[in-house]
């Protein structure tokens, strides 16, 4: 079964320096028919202005994954981390039993895009901790690339968590597969492009849940950018 989830049906938030686009309910936006799927609690899709953020808030018992899709992200937090997050960066921060964390755009000139994600752990009350990695584009560019995993394979941030996250660059007519297991469901966000999943055409913010489906097949009408949640 697949069902798809339009981008402009999910819900929006406008406070001048932020536009945010909520996949599932989060903050202000309350739709109980989208509390998540499976572990995936939050994917947000947000356009920063140059120099303005998130000023210092606290998180817990969450993990929490920043995609960029253009621009840069800086992050700060508690633990004594400090980055710069740019397109084909992954970062990995599990909130645990407490973290507080800000996210600048540092840019005084271009707008920063992103994807933030929050994915439930398995066990709450765990120690705090950061990861992030890169992946460059010819790594992601035809094919899914693993980039966030429970165990950390292939290279990919470790999550706390039974789900796999994968990312792909697809040319137009690009064309890519995923074996699903039996009992795994799947989410599947067009961030860029348009693409068709098991036939089903997506514009750039839809996404699809799918259920008992054994295989994703990914067909790219034009260049697109795509994130596959492989989820127990």
């Amino acid at each position: 079964m697949l069902s798809i989830r339009k981008s402009a049906e999910r819900g929006h938030a406008r406070h001048g320096w932020l536009e945010s686009r909520h996949t599932f309910s989060v903050a202000d936006y309350r739709d109980p028919r989208f509390m998540g799927f499976r572990q995936l609690r939050v994917l947000n899709e947000d356009r920063v202005q140059p120099g303005l953020g998130f000023g210092a808030h606290a998180h817990r018992d969450m993990e929490i994954v920043t995609w960029v899709l253009a621009g840069a992200l800086e992050h700060k937090d508690s633990l004594g981390n400090g980055s710069i997050i740019h397109p084909g960066d992954v970062q990995r921060m599990s909130a645990g039993t407490g973290v507080t964390h800000s996210e600048l755009n540092p840019s005084l000139t271009e707008l920063v895009h992103f994807l933030q994600i929050w994915i439930v752990p398995e066990r709450d009350g765990g120690a705090p901790s950061y990861e992030q990695k890169h992946f460059d584009a010819a790594s992601r560019t035809g094919g899914l690339r693993l980039v966030a995993s429970r165990d950390g394979r292939d290279g990919s941030v470790r999550l706390q968590q039974d789900a796999s996250l994968y990312a792909a660059l697809l040319p137009t007519g690009g064309r890519t597969r995923h074996q699903l297991a039996p009992g795994r469901g799947a989410w599947v966000q067009a961030a860029r492009g348009t693409l068709d999943v098991n036939g089903i055409s997506l514009a750039a913010g839809d996404g699809a849940a799918l259920v008992d489906e054994p295989e994703i097949t990914l067909t790219a009408h034009a260049p697109s950018e795509v994130l596959v949640f492989d989820l127990g």
